[in-house]
């Protein structure tokens, strides 16, 4: 496997060398002093182009890096998260190497950069030819932290969490499981994650960032909350996808209340009871019902 000074020097090679790459710009967990280094640490680079189409219409320039596993051009993809077409202003290579290193290299244009780097604290220049990029500040982790939530979206997040929950309900009562599933890791669990994260922002005055889905909250939370955290993540037996929804409930319920403490926000404890009542009489109703109550 190439080591961290080698990938440096293939990433810097083309840019030394081409009039049309203009700056060359690194951000992602490699530039966090907070990240942990380990061996599956991306190499997250813009190069700063003139001419973005120069590059896209031959994409085996690419092929300086290395033999690939695999290579993803999302720009260029018709899944639902791509444009279908070749972007001017930007591109993306995301590129998997048979050594286990991986590059996830982005051109832009200099308008594009410039508007792109003043929103990501996490960046470091690593060339730049024209010193466009002198006002850009040592990297650190601000654009990222945890932000205190306001009074409504404190409300508001509580209220989604409770809203979304009878979904799972419904779901799991109709034995309909992918549906139950994604209604529970989705949109419920998008909301427990985020009182999670309020919850850590507290107990650190908000200085902290939480990490991409959650993955640095273990350090700021207590184990015990963590591991309970944990216990919410269930297979797809019906009874152990009810008892995730309960413990999350249980879980939001505490950390919500503890939120609320900390700003003078108020919690909807009545909505909450009428909610986790509901919850329990879906699971007891039996599978022939023809009303709900």
């Amino acid at each position: 496997m190439r080591n961290e000074q080698e990938m440096k020097n293939l990433i810097l090679d083309l840019p030394q060398k081409d009039e049309r790459i203009r700056a060359v710009i690194m951000n992602g967990s490699r530039t966090n002093a907070d990240a942990p280094r380990d061996c599956f640490q991306d190499y997250d680079i813009v190069y700063v182009v003139r001419n973005v189409t120069s590059f896209t219409a031959d994409h085996h320039w690419v092929d300086r890096f290395g033999k690939r596993i695999i290579m993803q051009m999302p720009d260029l993809m018709d899944i639902g998260i791509g444009s279908d077409h070749v972007a001017k202003a930007k591109f993306a290579y995301l590129m998997l190497f048979e050594d286990g290193n991986r590059i996830d290299l982005t051109l832009m244009t200099l308008e594009k950069a410039k508007e792109w780097v003043n929103g990501d604290s996490l960046s470091i220049i690593l060339l730049d030819k024209d010193e466009q990029f002198l006002s850009v500040p040592p990297s650190d982790d601000r654009n990222y932290r945890i932000i205190p939530p306001s009074a409504k979206q404190f409300a508001d997040c509580c209220n989604e969490f409770r809203w979304v929950s009878p979904y799972v309900a419904k779901g799991l009562w109709r034995g309909e499981i992918p549906y139950a599933k994604t209604m529970l890791e989705h949109y419920v669990r998008d909301m427990m994650l985020k009182m999670l994260s309020w919850h850590a922002g507290t107990r650190t005055d908000f200085t902290v960032s939480a990490g991409k889905c959650g993955k640095y909250l273990p350090r700021y939370v207590e184990k015990s909350v963590w591991q309970n955290y944990l216990l919410t993540y269930p297979d797809a037996e019906p009874e152990h996808i009810w008892q995730s929804l309960f413990q999350m409930g249980e879980l939001f319920r505490t950390l919500a209340k503890q939120v609320a403490e900390h700003f003078g926000y108020t919690y909807a404890e009545a909505e909450d009871q009428r909610v986790s009542n509901y919850l329990k009489h879906v699971h007891d109703l039996p599978a022939d019902a023809k009303n709900i109550f």
